[in-house]
This record gives structure tokens, C-alpha cells and sequence, in this order.
């Protein structure tokens, strides 16, 4: 498997968009590359599940004439994004993959979808996904089956936000948006060669909305969208379009892009939960504090602070949750797609309400004790998974594969209870396919985060497009 050449499939998004503002490439030529790149990778990929073809060459036009016109573009003019099956494009079904859903068109842009368009960048579509982000971590939904890693077809390319991961690291599209919990944009960038970010929440617009209603406090909390791209100037470049205010999402907060100057020192670790670590992967850690180290950060080995407490207090909310809804949501999926998540409720009853008001209280408790952890050292560098690779659907055939999985994504859990911004950086390959780390820093602090991260890619390079296997 060999990058692409000169293609601008290739391209860097800072790349497409300065040419296509100069006029040195047309954002139709752009799009059409990418079009075609689909038409050839999709079929045996299965990413991208829905097209809208020609609304992209009108959304691609309108650049080129405003360009003609003279008049100033966005920073992502003309760069080929996907967007989640979760989330809103106009005139497309938001499906969740979910055959009942078929046909519940958007009337309008998800904010970040909005907020990337206004930027310049062009939907191409949307990507796939696990059936309603609950059965499982491998890209697999009733409406579009199964997305093939194009490393490896053995090897599952990750979820829940694998579809993007693909496209993104096969070159049929340039950004993916998707949307992160417990590692969703993080374990599909570790498996398929690529970045991606869970920000802090608060950080970017959002909208989880299933129907009219609002979600419950773990569901508003811990989930964010979150971009996937090839290189972390890329995902920079996304993060600074996507941090916005927007008044569909009280949550989102006028924060700077960018702050201080803060310490350069890095906690390490290997084995967060202490359940083992594959070689390949304490390897991938060690050669990323290594780059760090030769970068002029301060590296040394930490334990994770309030990692059980964190873990136990996701669990208790998010299942809680669940498990009020389920009966209803499990027939709706049907018996083998509820399994990854009855294993969970088997393991993780609900709570009562006095338990589930103490486990919110401690969710702060938690917080704090990162914030405080973070003022002295800001960077956690550690694994996204503990395992370098699982089969397709490994995780949900049986509960004790079901509880080495969660085990081995102690960390994006953690982060995710913290509420701390993450970024997934490739380091290299081990037997052919990739590996990678995590970095995690303060709420709030992307660009600290990115700083290290950039410190990492460019010891390692970068690691796609590629041709599938």
C-alpha cells in the first residue's frame, strides 16, 4: 500500500484551499477527484453511505463563481468532507444506520455541518456507523453493512465514527466530521492511520437530538462531534472553523482557540487499569514520548488520576440511561445487534436515583482532580487502545470479549469523564498496520494539545491516503 501521488486526493486541506482561493484549481475539479476516488474505493469500502453528488457540484460552484467575483473564500474553500450518519445534512436522512429511519430527510445543517459549510467546505455525504452508535464499536448499521478497514479486512477499522475514518485515510474525502463518547473518533484514527480530536465539551455546536427532545445529563455531557483528518494541521484547521458559538446549543461557550503558554511537561502511560498492553502499542507509546522528549518536553511516568472513580461514574450514567430506553430500543435492533450492550447492563445494573445523583455528584470530583493534575503537568501522553487490533464485531461475541475491550479503552473513557480535550496521532506501522497514541491536556487547551501532537507527526510522519488492500 503506497500514499498517493500528486493527486489532490492527497491533499492537505490548507493545501485545496489556497488553491482553489487563488483559482490555481477550481473547486469543481477538487470535488470531482474526490468523486471519483468514491466511486473507485467505495464499493469495497463501504464508508460513505449516502451521496448527494450533484448538490456537491452546485456547493462546489458557488465557491469557484465566488471566487471569480473576487470575493474573499473560507478556510476549508472547497475541501470534500463526510459527515456521520448521526448528524444533520440537508436533504439527506440522518439514519443512525437504522432502517427505520430511512427516510427522515434534514431540513437543515447540523450547527458543526453549518459552520464547516460556511467555511467553504463541500458534503459529499455521509458515512457509516454501528446501528445507532449502540451495537457495537465495529462500523456495522442493518441499513449499509459492514465498512472494511483498507489496511487490513481482518481487522476492524473502529467505530463508532469508522466510516469517516476511512474516507478520510483512503482519500475520498479530505475531513471527516464525527462525533466521539468513549473513544469514537479516537480508536477508528488509532486503527486506520489517521488523526482525530475529542474536544472539551462546550467547545463546538452541537446537535444529539433523536426527534424533538433533548437528551438526558450523561447523554448532553459526554458525547462530542469531533473531526478525523490525515494530518493535525488538518484537524487544527477544522477545530478553528468548528469553535464557534451558536444559539441551537446553549452548551457552547465563547472560548479562545488558543491561550498561555503553559508547561512543557508530559505524564506517561503505558498501561492505564494495569489489564496489559500489547507490545506493539507500549511500543507506539514510547516512541511518541521519545519524539516528545527530543522536542524539549518534559517526560515522566504518572498514574491516572481518579481512573476507577472516572470509569465508574461513565458507567453508572450512561447505562442508567440506557438501560430505561432499552427494552424499546433492543427490539427495535433486534437480538444480535443488542448484544454489545446487554452485556453491559448484565455486568452494570441501572442505578437508583440516590446512586445515580452521588455518581453525578463525583463526576466532578473527578474533573477536579484532573484540572488540578493539569495545572503542574498539562499533557497526559498514553494509548487509545491497550489492543492494536480486533476482528469485526470481536467486541460484541461474547461478554468476556465485551469486558477486554472495555478494559483496553480505559483511557478514552477517562478522558471523556474528565472532560478533557484528546487528539489521536498515527506513530508509525507494526506487521503492516498502523499504531498510535493519544494526548490528553487541560479543558479548553486544544492548541496545547495540537502543539505536542505536531511534535509527534512530524518525528513519524504521516501515514495516508493509501490505496485499500
Amino acid at each position: 500500500m503506497e500514499k498517493s501521488g500528486h493527486e489532490v486526493t492527497s491533499w492537505s486541506a490548507s493545501g485545496i484551499a489556497a488553491a482553489v482561493a487563488s483559482g490555481r484549481m477550481s473547486a469543481v475539479e477538487v470535488l470531482h477527484a474526490h468523486l471519483d476516488r468514491i466511486d473507485r474505493g467505495n464499493p469495497r469500502l463501504a464508508a460513505v453511505t449516502s451521496r448527494r453528488d450533484e448538490e456537491a457540484r452546485r456547493d462546489a460552484a458557488a465557491v469557484d463563481a465566488a471566487v471569480a467575483r473576487g470575493e474573499e473564500v473560507g478556510p476549508l474553500a472547497g475541501v470534500p468532507i463526510t459527515v456521520k450518519e448521526t448528524t444533520d445534512v440537508r436533504g439527506l436522512a440522518t439514519t443512525h444506520g437504522l432502517r427505520a429511519f430511512a427516510h427522515r430527510v434534514a431540513a437543515a445543517d447540523a450547527p458543526p455541518v453549518d459552520a464547516l459549510r460556511r467555511a467553504g467546505a463541500v458534503v459529499v455525504g455521509h458515512t457509516n456507523m454501528p446501528t445507532l452508535t449502540l451495537t457495537g464499536m465495529h462500523p456495522r448499521s442493518e441499513l449499509f453493512g459492514d465498512t472494511t478497514n483498507p489496511w487490513d479486512p481482518a481487522v476492524t477499522p473502529g467505530g463508532s465514527s469508522g466510516g469517516d475514518a476511512v474516507a478520510v485515510a483512503t482519500g475520498m474525502a479530505v475531513i471527516g466530521l464525527g462525533n466521539d463518547s468513549g473513544g469514537s473518533t479516537r480508536l477508528p484514527a488509532q486503527l486506520c492511520g489517521v488523526a482525530g480530536l475529542k474536544p472539551t465539551p462546550g467547545r463546538f455546536p452541537a446537535d444529539h437530538r433523536i426527534g424533538a427532545d433533548d437528551p438526558a445529563p450523561a447523554s448532553a455531557l459526554f458525547p462530542v462531534d469531533g473531526p478525523i483528518a490525515r494530518s493535525v494541521s488538518d484537524l487544527r484547521a477544522a477545530f478553528e472553523v468548528l469553535a464557534v458559538t451558536d444559539s441551537r446549543d446553549p452548551r457552547a461557550v465563547p472560548v479562545p482557540a488558543s491561550g498561555p503558554p503553559l508547561p512543557r511537561n508530559v505524564g506517561v502511560v503505558r498501561d492505564p487499569g494495569g489489564h496489559g498492553v500489547d507490545p506493539a502499542i507500549a511500543e507506539a507509546v514510547d516512541a511518541a514520548a521519545g519524539a516528545l522528549s527530543d522536542a524539549g518536553y518534559e517526560v515522566s511516568e504518572v498514574d491516572v488520576p481518579m481512573l476507577d472513580d472516572a470509569l465508574e461514574v461513565y458507567t453508572g450514567m450512561v447505562l442508567t440511561e440506557f438501560a430505561g430506553n432499552w427494552p424499546a430500543i433492543s427490539a427495535l435492533v433486534g437480538p444480535e445487534a443488542s448484544r454489545y450492550i446487554d452485556y453491559d447492563l448484565d455486568e452494570h445494573p441501572p442505578l437508583d436515583l440516590a446512586q445515580y445523583l452521588q455518581r453525578s455528584a463525583r463526576l466532578l470530583t473527578v474533573r477536579r482532580a484532573w484540572a488540578q493534575r493539569a495545572a503542574e503537568a498539562p499533557l497526559l501522553l498514553g494509548p487509545v487502545s491497550t489492543r492494536a487490533w480486533f476482528a469485526p464485531g470481536q467486541e460484541s461475541s461474547s461478554p468476556e470479549e465485551k469486558r477486554r475491550y472495555g478494559r483496553s479503552m480505559a483511557l478514552p473513557v477517562w478522558s471523556t469523564a474528565v472532560g478533557a480535550p484528546a487528539v489521536a496521532v498515527p506513530t508509525g506501522l507494526a506487521d503492516g498496520r498502523p499504531v498510535g497514541v493519544q494526548l490528553i491536556g487541560p479543558m479548553f487547551r486544544e492548541d496545547t494539545v495540537f502543539d505536542a501532537a505536531q511534535a509527534i507527526e512530524d518525528a513519524y510522519g504521516t501515514l495516508t491516503p493509501i490505496e485499500p488492500r
